[in-house]
């Protein structure tokens, strides 16, 4: 039987894997390509007792960090990393991220990953009660969760590998939801596959938010890079974001102090609802592109940073149920997400990387042919509906 599974994590059966080293290799058409995957707990300052699993197919290499939500710490395709500098030096342990700070501001103390999920009961800006204690913090608490059952699955005779995570975010007497993560990648490949599904546990109704925090910085985003987002309408966040609308897709040279600023978009969509946005580097000649379902993901943020590297010079593209605002304006504007009881939503988003200017100017075209037949409409303050800054 060419497929395997091993078990890394199962508190239910008490199982725990303290390391793994897997390594095997896929006879493709193309030739025998090595993949291997390790699994290993980091020691030492903040991240000490943190578990991660490194993936790398051949090709495309990743880093999942277990204990923080299923996220991806960073990734690398050839040449092309995946990563940004935060001045947390992380993967942070859940255990310093202090999520009930007053500021509503804790979570990040633990923001380093590439790739982080922000929910689920809330994603957004903090919010707080009548009396000034914080209701909600920042981004909610699903990427500081550790997971509770994690397990890696590869084939030799298809080279798919996939590792999977059941990560739950619950409360005696309230919340019981969780969502099964899965990352498919097949080996020599440069595209990664994310599969999330967000379950109501409760035999009661329940309700939650859902965005991918998707960061890129050095040495991929430099001055000069730009991003190619397809777009019914789009609207600056605040006024920050307002005063620099004329080059909202473009990245200019590091300032330091420079406020960041948020875009909202109403993506454009092809037949089947598919869309694709990218990031292209500096010379042109590398990208990175998300395609995803409109119907799954109603909402899109970009993200800039764009201060020296130490505070930080990076981007987010962030595919999302709702904007990133307090949870009660969401919820009055109808984007926090209703699940009967049992009930579970889908999502996926293709994460590819380009290599030549052949595979870029293609990805171009499919954007440019969704670009064309939209409104492109571009309002030039906050849409009311949208911010509510």
């Amino acid at each position: 039987m060419a497929l395997k599974t091993r078990t890394v994590l199962d508190t239910a059966m008490g199982v725990y894997t303290e390391s793994l080293d897997i390594n095997e290799i896929y006879h493709s058409h193309n030739g025998a390509i090595s993949f291997r995957v390790t699994k290993r707990r980091l020691r030492g300052g903040r991240r000490d007792g943190t578990d991660i699993i490194e993936v790398d197919n051949g090709c495309f290499c990743f880093t999942i960090v277990t204990t923080r939500g299923m996220s991806l710490l960073k990734g690398r395709c050839r040449d092309v990393e995946l990563k940004w500098d935060s001045g947390v030096q992380g993967p942070v342990h859940p255990r310093y991220v202090p999520l009930s700070d007053p500021s509503g501001l804790g979570w990040l103390d633990g923001f380093s990953e590439w790739f982080v999920r922000c929910g689920l009961e809330c994603n957004g800006s903090p919010e707080f009660n009548e009396n000034g204690t914080l209701r909600y913090p920042l981004h909610g608490y699903i990427a500081n969760i550790p997971a509770r059952r994690v397990k890696v699955m590869f084939d030799t005779e298809t080279g798919e590998i996939t590792v999977t995570g059941v990560v739950e975010e619950t409360r005696a007497l309230g919340k019981r939801l969780a969502i099964q993560v899965s990352y498919t990648t097949v080996a020599g490949s440069s595209k990664l596959v994310v599969k999330d599904r967000v379950l109501n546990r409760s035999s009661v109704p329940s309700e939650f938010q859902l965005l991918y925090h998707i960061n890129i910085g050095r040495p991929f985003l430099t001055p000069g890079a730009k991003v190619e987002i397809p777009f019914e309408e789009m609207s600056p966040r605040n006024a920050d974001a307002a005063a620099q609308l004329t080059e909202w897709a473009l990245y200019h040279d590091e300032k330091p102090g420079e406020p960041e600023t948020c875009y909202y978009f109403d993506l454009a969509q092809d037949r089947t609802h598919r869309t694709k946005v990218m990031l292209v580097n500096a010379k042109g000649n590398r990208a990175v592109t998300l395609g995803f379902s409109r119907e799954q993901f109603p909402c899109f943020t970009l993200w800039k940073m764009q201060r020296p590297n130490g505070d930080t010079y990076v981007t987010g593209l962030e595919p999302s149920v709702n904007y990133p605002n307090q949870r009660s304006f969401e919820k009055a504007n109808g984007r926090v997400i209703p699940l009967g009881p049992g009930e579970a939503r889908e999502f996926e988003i293709e994460i590819e990387i380009l290599h030549n200017p052949g595979e870029i100017a293609e990805s171009l075209h499919y954007i440019k042919r969704l670009q064309a037949g939209a409104a492109q409409k571009i309002l030039p303050t906050p849409n009311p509906k949208w911010s509510s800054d």
